[in-house]
C-alpha cells in the first residue's frame, strides 16, 4: 500500500504536457459562480471542472479550432467554439428546473433520463452532497424517499428499502464503482467503512425493490450504486476537515474529527491517476439498554435476569438440579437441597460499556490508475485498489466489537462505449475483533467456574432459606436469592482494576469460545462480470447481454463457520439478457429482461422483468410506468455454513455437508429422578447439526410444555401433548414476485413522483428456534405404557426427562417458511421552488406486510419497518452571495423489531438536521456548520444498539 502511495505521489508531481491551455469562468444568470461545472472538449478526452470561483483551466492536445461543452446538473448544457488560446471565455448557464432530466444508468444498465426510468429510482449528486445537513453524505442518504437507515454504531450504518430491515442486511446490494461492497464473511455491507470518500463521489443511484433480473441474487429488496469521479474530468487536489462533537446522556459530549484529501491528475489524454485518503474518529453511542431480553418488567434484582446490553448473564441453570447434583456428590445435605426452588438462576453479567472502549474510527484509502490506449473515453482500462479499516460495533445474534477490522478490494476493469469487463477480489481480516457476550461469559469463568459459582449459590441459598444465617432470610425467597448471589460473587473481577483488565485482554485474544471471544476471519471473494450492448450493431431494438461468476473462500478457522479443518469453497454464476424498444413516436418504452443464476447447493433460478413506460402530454412530461419482475435470493454463507456457538444457543446453517461438520460435547445432569446420565449413556454427549434439524422440538412448544408442567404437576401426558417435533426443510433460495406502478411528472414548477408496490414472497428465509434434548428421541406422539416406570426402553419419553431437567441444547436454524408473505407500500414525493431560490421537498412512505403467524408460530419474519415515514427539506443555496442553508426533518412511527438478539418495540422518532454554508472564493473553499438531531430526543433505530444523540460539526472544504 505504501508503494502505491509513493508511486502515485511521484506521478502527481509530474508536469503538464498539454499543447493548448484555455481559461474561463462559468456563472448562472444572476452572475453567481457555478462550482463543479463540467467542461469537456468535443472529440477529445480532455476535461476539467470549475473551482469555487466558477473558474477553470483546461489543457488539451487538440488543435484549434475546437468545441467545448459545459454542463451542470439542473442547468441546460452549452457548447462554445474555441478559436484562440487568448479567447476570453465566459459561459452563462440557464437553469432548467427539472431534476427529471438527470441521467441515470442503473435502472436499465444504459444511460437514460430519470424521467424515462422503468422503475422507482432515487439519486444524489454533487450538489445534493453539498446541501445535506448530515455529518456525512452517507448519513444524508437517509433523507431519500424509501430509504430506511439502521444504525448499529457511529461508524456502522446499513441502508434498507421496502421492509425486512436488519443490520446484517443481505437483501440489499451496495456497489462502489461496480464492486460489491459486502463482507466476504458476513455477506452484507459494512456501511461506508470500505466505501467512498464524499469528495470523490460523482453520484449515488438507488433502486428500491427487486433488481435480480439484471443484478443477480442479492439485489432482492434494493440496490445502491456509488460512483466516483474520473481523474480525467475532476483534476487537482481537494481536501476537507471536520471537527465537532457527539452528545449523548450515557456517553456525555465527545470530540468528533473527520478529514480527507483527494489528489487526481491527467498527465495526458492517455493516462490519469487519483488517490483518496479519509480518516474519521469519534466516540460511539453507548449501548445502555438494561431491559430483560425476554420478560417485560423484570429488573436486575431478579435471580434469572438477562439484560440486553449486559453480557455474561446468559449463563443460566436450574438451581434445584444443581442441588441434586451436589447431594449426589456429598456436597450438600438432601434436607437443604430440598429447599431449593425449581427455577433458573443466571450469573451476574458485565455492562457493554465495561467491555469496549467505545471508540469508533474509520480509515479509507483508495488508488486508481486509468489508461486510455486510444486517447478517448470509448475505451479505458482501470486498476483500482481500496483499503478500509477501523473500529465499529456490529449487531447480529450478539453484539460484536470490530476492532482494527481490515478489508481490501482490488479491481481490473476494461470498459468502453458499449461494454465492460471487470474482475475484482475482496478479502478481509478480523483484526482484534471480539464477541462481547462471550467476553462477559469468559471473564466470569476466569475467576470462578460455572460449577463453583452455581454450587456456592445453591449452598448459600438453601442455608439462608433454612434460617442458618438469621431470621431475616428464613423462608424469604427474595432475600435468600440476594444473599446467595452476594456469596457466589466473592472474588468477582471489578471493571477498571488491573485484574479485570488482564482477564479481559486474555479473553479477547483467545478464539476458543470455551475460554475466549476473539473473532477470526480471513475470508475472500473472487468476482467477475461483463456486459455488452449491441445498440450500435442492431437497430430495431437495444439488446444487452451479460453475466457474472463468483467464488467464495470461507476461512474463519472454525470460529464462525464449520471450517476448522480447512477452507470452505463454493461458487455461483449467472447470465442475463435485456431488450428495450420504443413505440408510438417514442412515447411508449418496453423493456424485457431475464436472468439465470446457479449456486453450488441449489437448483438454478430464472428472474424475468417486464416494464412499460408511457410519456403522455404534449411535451411528454407525464410519465406512467408499470413493471413486473421476479427476484430471488440465494441463502447467504451464514444460512448455509455457519456453525456459531453464541453461548445460550448455536446458529446452524443447513448446507448438506454442514450438519455433520458441527459438533460439540455437552455435559449431562442426572436430574430428578436421577436417570439423565443413564439415558445419555454417560456424563456427556456429542451433539451435531443433525440433532438441531432432525431431533429437536420447536422452541414455542417447549415453552408451552414447561408452562403446562409447572401449572399441572404430575400430568406429564398433558404437557407432552403440547410438544411439536421440529419439521423444517434445509434452507433454499427465497423468491419474490414484485409488482410496481408509478407516475412522474413536472406540473408547472412542482415535481411529482408517486410509486406503489406489491410483493409476494415464497420460501422466505428466516430463522426458527429449536430445542434438542441431549438424549431420547423427539416425537409428536408418546407411549407412556411402554417401559414404565424407568422408560429405559422408550426414547420418546426419555426426551421429556431431558426437557424437564434442562438437558437440552438451543439452536437457531436457517430455513424457509411455507407460509406466503406479502408486503405492500406507497410512496409520494413532491418538490418545488416556493419562492425565488427557496426549495421545499417532502415525501411520505407507507409500508406494511402480511404474515399468518399462526401457521408458523416459530418463524420470525423480521419486517422491522415503520408503517409511516415522513421526510421534508427546506433550503436555499443562494440566500445571498456565497451563503446557503438547508434544514431537513424526518419522522417515523413506532414498530416491532425482531432479531436473533432481541425482540421488542422501537419507539417513534422525530429528527431535525440543519446546516449553513459559506463559499470563500478567494480561498477556493467552503465553510459549513451543521447539526444532527437538533434539540431532539435521543432515539434508536436498532433494538440493542445505543440511543442516537446529537452531533454538531464544522467543516472546511478546499476545492481545486
Amino acid at each position: 500500500m505504501r508503494a502505491y502511495l509513493f508511486l502515485l505521489s511521484l506521478l502527481l508531481c509530474g508536469v503538464l504536457n498539454a499543447q493548448n491551455t484555455i481559461q474561463g469562468v462559468v456563472t448562472e444568470t444572476n452572475n453567481l459562480a457555478i462550482i463543479g461545472a463540467n467542461i469537456r472538449v468535443i472529440g477529445d478526452s480532455a476535461g476539467t471542472i470549475t473551482d469555487s470561483d466558477g473558474k477553470f483551466i483546461l489543457n488539451t492536445s487538440k488543435e484549434l479550432p475546437y468545441e467545448i461543452e459545459v454542463s451542470f446538473i439542473g442547468f441546460e448544457s452549452k457548447r462554445i467554439s474555441i478559436n484562440s488560446k487568448k479567447q476570453q471565455i465566459t459561459i452563462v448557464l440557464i437553469e432548467k428546473h427539472n431534476l427529471l432530466d438527470e441521467i441515470v444508468v442503473s435502472a436499465s444498465r444504459t444511460p437514460e433520463r430519470v424521467f424515462e426510468s422503468p422503475v422507482t429510482i432515487e439519486r444524489m449528486g454533487i450538489a445534493d452532497i453539498k446541501k445535506t445537513a448530515s455529518s456525512t453524505f452517507y448519513d444524508g442518504l437517509e433523507n431519500l424517499k424509501e430509504v430506511q437507515m439502521n444504525t448499529s454504531s457511529l461508524t456502522f450504518k446499513s441502508i434498507n428499502t421496502r421492509g425486512f430491515a436488519t443490520v446484517a442486511n443481505s437483501r440489499f446490494l451496495q456497489l462502489v464503482d461496480g464492486m460489491d461492497n459486502s463482507s466476504p464473511l458476513l455477506n452484507f455491507v459494512l456501511g461506508n467503512m470500505v466505501g467512498i470518500s464524499e469528495i470523490d463521489v460523482q453520484n449515488v443511484e438507488l433502486l428500491p425493490g427487486a433488481s435480480s433480473a439484471l443484478y443477480g441474487a442479492n439485489a432482492f429488496n434494493g440496490i445502491m450504486f456509488m460512483n466516483s469521479k474520473s481523474p480525467f474530468t475532476y483534476q487537482g487536489i481537494t481536501a476537507y476537515a471536520k471537527y465537532g462533537q457527539t452528545s449523548q446522556k450515557a456517553a456525555g459530549s465527545n470530540d468528533y474529527i473527520d478529514y480527507g484529501i483527494r489528489m487526481a491528475h491527467a498527465f495526458d489524454k492517455h493516462f490519469a491517476a487519483k488517490a483518496n485518503f479519509t480518516y474519521m474518529r469519534g466516540t460511539d453511542w453507548f449501548a445502555t439498554n438494561y431491559r430483560d431480553k425476554t420478560i417485560a418488567g423484570r429488573d436486575r434484582d431478579h435471580q434469572n435476569y438477562d439484560g440486553i446490553n449486559i453480557y455474561g448473564d446468559e449463563v443460566s441453570t436450574n438451581i434445584y438440579t444443581v442441588g441434586q447434583t451436589m447431594v449426589a456428590n456429598n456436597l450438600l445435605p438432601s434436607n437443604l437441597a430440598a429447599l431449593l426452588p425449581n427455577e433458573n438462576v443466571s450469573r451476574t453479567g458485565y455492562n457493554e460499556i465495561d467491555l469496549t472502549n467505545n471508540k469508533a474510527s474509520n480509515t479509507k484509502i483508495d488508488l486508481s490508475f486509468h489508461f486510455r490506449p486510444f486517447g478517448e473515453e470509448n475505451f479505458e482500462i482501470i486498476w483500482l485498489s481500496k483499503f478500509g479499516f477501523g473500529n465499529a460495533v456490529y449487531q447480529g445474534a450478539n453484539r460484536y466489537y470490530l476492532n482494527n477490522f481490515f478489508m481490501q478490494q482490488h479491481k481490473i476493469e476494461f470498459k468502453g462505449k458499449n461494454f465492460f469487463l471487470r474482475g475484482y477480489t475482496t478479502s478481509e481480516d478480523g483484526g482484534q475483533s471480539y464477541d462481547m457476550q462471550f467476553t462477559g461469559i469468559n471473564i466470569n469463568r476466569k475467576w470462578k467456574s460455572d460449577n463453583d459459582w452455581f454450587g456456592q449459590y445453591a449452598g448459600a441459598y438453601s442455608q439462608a432459606y433454612a434460617g442458618l444465617f438469621g431470621p431475616t432470610y428464613t423462608g424469604n425467597a427474595s432475600a435468600s436469592h440476594a444473599f446467595a448471589r452476594a456469596a457466589a460473587e466473592t472474588g468477582r473481577l471489578i471493571p477498571g482494576t488491573a485484574a479485570f483488565n488482564n482477564a479481559f485482554n486474555e479473553v479477547i485474544s483467545n478464539p476458543d469460545v470455551l475460554s475466549g471471544s476473539k473473532l477470526v476471519d480471513n475470508s475472500k471473494i473472487y468476482h467477475a462480470d461483463a456486459n455488452y450492448n449491441f445498440k450500435d450493431l442492431i437497430s430495431f431494438a437495444e439488446i444487452q447481454i451479460g453475466g457474472s461468476y463468483r467464488k467464495y473462500e470461507l476461512n474463519s478457522f472454525g470460529r464462525i463457520y464449520t471450517d476448522a479443518n480447512g477452507i470452505i469453497n463454493y461458487n455461483e454464476y449467472g447470465a442475463y439478457t435485456q431488450l428495450m424498444k420504443k413505440f408510438l413516436d417514442e412515447r411508449l418504452k418496453f423493456t424485457g429482461s431475464i436472468r439465470y443464476d446457479k449456486s453450488k447447493n441449489f437448483e438454478g433460478n430464472y428472474s424475468p422483468r417486464l416494464s412499460l413506460v408511457y410519456s403522455g402530454g404534449e411535451a411528454k412530461n407525464h410519465n406512467f410506468r408499470a413493471s413486473f419482475q421476479t427476484g430471488f435470493r440465494n441463502p447467504t454463507t451464514q444460512d448455509q455454513y455457519i456453525g456459531f456457538n453464541v453461548g445460550n444457543a448455536v446458529l446452524i446453517g443447513s448446507a448438506p455437508d454442514n450438519l455433520s461438520r458441527y459438533s460439540e460435547t455437552r455435559p449431562v445432569a442426572n436430574g430428578s429422578p436421577a436417570v439423565g446420565q443413564l439415558y445419555a449413556g454417560g456424563t456427556s454427549v456429542v451433539m451435531t447439526g443433525d440433532n438441531a434439524y432432525n431431533n429437536s422440538y420447536t422452541a414455542s412448544s417447549v415453552m408451552a410444555f414447561a408452562a403446562f408442567a409447572a401449572a399441572n404437576p404430575g400430568n406429564t401426558p398433558g404437557a407432552a401433548a403440547l410438544l411439536r417435533k421440529t419439521d423444517v426443510n434445509y434452507v433454499k433460495p427465497e423468491e419474490v414476485k414484485a409488482f410496481e406502478l408509478g407516475y412522474r411528472s413536472r406540473v408547472k414548477d412542482v415535481i411529482i413522483d408517486i410509486s406503489t408496490y406489491y410483493n409476494i414472497y415464497n420460501n422466505f428465509i428466516g430463522s426458527a428456534n429449536a430445542i434438542a434434548p441431549l438424549y431420547g428421541k423427539a416425537s409428536n406422539t408418546f407411549d407412556f405404557a411402554s417401559g414404565a416406570p424407568t422408560y429405559a426402553t422408550n426414547p420418546e419419553v426419555q426426551s421429556l426427562h431431558a426437557l424437564a431437567n434442562g438437558n437440552v441444547r438451543i439452536y437457531q436454524l436457517y430455513t424457509n417458511t411455507d407460509v406466503e408473505i406479502k408486503s405492500f407500500g406507497f410512496g409520494l414525493g413532491l418538490s418545488k421552488k416556493v419562492y425565488k431560490d427557496f426549495e421545499l421537498g417532502v415525501n411520505y412512505n407507507y409500508a406494511e406486510f402480511s404474515f399468518d403467524q399462526a401457521k408458523d408460530p416459530s418463524f420470525e419474519a423480521g419486517f422491522n419497518t415503520p408503517k409511516h415515514r415522513v421526510k421534508a427539506s427546506f433550503g436555499n443555496e443562494k440566500l445571498f452571495k456565497n451563503f446557503g442553508f438547508n434544514i431537513s426533518g424526518r419522522w417515523n412511527d413506532s414498530y416491532l423489531w425482531q432479531s436473533a438478539m432481541v425482540d421488542g418495540m422501537v419507539d417513534s422518532a422525530t429528527v431535525v438536521d440543519a446546516q449553513i454554508n459559506y463559499n470563500i472564493p478567494s480561498l477556493k473553499s467552503t465553510l459549513k456548520i451543521g447539526a444532527s438531531n437538533i434539540g431532539g430526543k435521543e432515539y434508536t433505530q436498532v433494538l440493542g444498539a445505543g440511543l442516537i444523540g446529537q452531533q454538531y460539526f464544522a467543516s472546511w472544504t478546499i476545492n481545486p
